[in-house]
């Protein structure tokens, strides 16, 4: 039963946040009737503990002891070596696709503002002939893996792999339209599940909540280290469970050539009995501008670039590979056992403070305050703070041509543009072709430096099921969606 007024007044009083009541008086019934709800979603006595917690944790020391991945818990997917390994692990993770015990959680609550876009980021058109935007790239996949798992059936039940797609409160709407209006790209609805990312109140030096005006509490999405909360709170570990799901594959939506349930990665887990997984590409420099995983103070974690001694990110080993070299990508594996116990783990999770200047209502006139310098501060959590709760951690380096091109920054940028994406998928799409028999020619109306090819991943998820394009000619621009 919803809380009442006065008994939201006692709790936030009683928790030294009554000021958000300070107008009470002067509103009006529909005002009060806004106060209301947007306290009753908060839960005072967490948000109190997050920001003490925050504020009383001295930050990561730079002697902190670094030592790079044990090689128990490394593999690569780039050496010779282990092509007949990567094929097992392929196979194991199309065995458990086939059984329905794999779902997938999609990080989406991105806008994509500094895109110079209104929409949210995965609706994003990245310019590929087809015109196809990120999320329906991501859905395709899904939907050719279903098929590629089909081989591995062992009975007459459908395979699905349920899509969970994390949404903050200003994409939910507009995510939401956006599959209904394109039929979901193919997925069955309830089959797609949307659930909504988190909020924390913005707070004052002091730890009271900033008031953005005189009914609404100041708030920011709490980091897409949110999720974990998200996951119990949205009934989504419920769902996984009803599904009989034991694992899951989660990834950010900016990535363009994301594997999505890449089986090899989940069959590279299951084999390492692992309850926690992390993808990771080969950094491109020693000061590239990423985080590392690593162990820190002996456990898994991942170490920011700008927390890594620059000596000690030049080290290398005697094969000329640097030391610390396995950069983040925001791509994991959990088991959904891991997931329950992180969500009761809460408590012991770090929030990181970022300093910020937040617009709000001042208490003492009621005017707007828009501040010029920061007064106040936001918290959040990252998706990899969890790292240093596992038990069992396996990490996998992939090749950054075929598993990661991020779309961060505007059009017309040199790296992580609209541009960068979508010149790696057709460069992406030229080596599946080449690789499976067919020579490519540019055609009069491509002009372009890279052959302008693409193939939908409805018809190759990871290159395979080319067979008929042996021996052929292709003559570009050509965008393949069926063979």
């Amino acid at each position: 039963m919803p809380a009442t007024a006065d008994e939201l007044r006692k709790a936030f009083t009683a928790a030294g946040q009554g000021h958000v009541f300070q107008f009470w008086d002067i509103l009006s019934a529909a005002e009060r009737e806004e106060l209301v709800g947007n306290l009753s979603r908060i839960d005072v006595d967490r948000i109190n503990r997050i920001y003490r917690k925050a504020i009383d944790t001295p930050p990561k020391s730079s002697t902190a002891k670094l030592a790079p991945l044990p090689a128990a818990a490394f593999a690569s997917t780039l050496l010779e070596s282990n092509a007949a390994k990567v094929k097992a692990w392929e196979e194991k993770g199309l065995r458990l696709i086939a059984e329905n015990k794999v779902g997938v959680i999609l990080l989406a609550g991105g806008q994509g503002t500094r895109l110079g876009s209104s929409d949210p980021k995965g609706c994003y058109d990245i310019g590929l002939p087809s015109k196809k935007s990120l999320f329906q790239l991501q859905a395709e996949r899904i939907l050719r893996l279903e098929k590629v798992a089909g081989k591995y059936s062992r009975g007459t039940e459908k395979i699905v792999i349920p899509w969970y797609i994390m949404v903050s409160g200003p994409t939910k709407a507009a995510t939401t339209g956006y599959f209904r209006k394109n039929n979901f790209f193919g997925l069955q609805p309830e089959n797609v599940v949307f659930f909504e990312q988190g909020v924390l109140p913005a707070f004052t030096p002091e730890g009271k909540i900033f008031m953005e005006t005189k009914d609404t509490p100041a708030v920011a999405p709490d980091g897409n280290g949110g999720i974990y909360a998200a996951l119990r709170r949205e009934g989504v570990i419920a769902d996984l469970e009803r599904r009989g799901i034991p694992y899951v594959h989660t990834y950010c939506v900016d990535n363009c050539l994301v594997k999505v349930a890449d089986p090899v990665f989940i069959g590279y887990c299951i084999e390492q009995n692992a309850d926690c997984g992390a993808k990771a590409v080969p950094k491109a420099s020693p000061d590239e501008s990423v985080g590392v995983i690593c162990l820190r103070d002996d456990k898994f974690a991942v170490v920011e670039y700008s927390e890594i001694d620059p000596k000690v990110a030049e080290l290398r080993n005697p094969d000329g590979a640097l030391v610390y070299n396995a950069a983040n990508i925001a791509n994991h594996f959990y088991t959904v056992e891991f997931l329950r116990r992180i969500d009761a783990l809460e408590s012991e999770l770090e929030y990181h403070i970022a300093h910020k200047k937040i617009k709000h209502v001042d208490l003492t006139t009621g005017d707007k305050v828009s501040p010029t310098k920061n007064n106040g501060v936001k918290l959040e959590l990252f998706i990899f703070d969890v790292f240093p709760f596992t038990e069992r951690m396996a990490v996998l380096e992939v090749a950054r041509k075929e598993e990661f091109s991020p779309l961060k920054n505007a059009p017309g940028a040199a790296t992580d543009s609209p541009e960068t994406s979508r010149a790696d998928i057709l460069s992406q799409c030229v080596r599946f072709a080449r690789a499976a028999g067919a020579t490519i020619v540019s055609g009069e109306g491509d002009n372009s430096a890279l052959p302008v090819l693409e193939i939908s991943p409805l018809v190759s998820y990871a290159g395979e099921g080319l067979e008929k394009l042996a021996g052929t000619t292709i003559t570009t621009p050509k965008v393949i969606e069926s063979l």
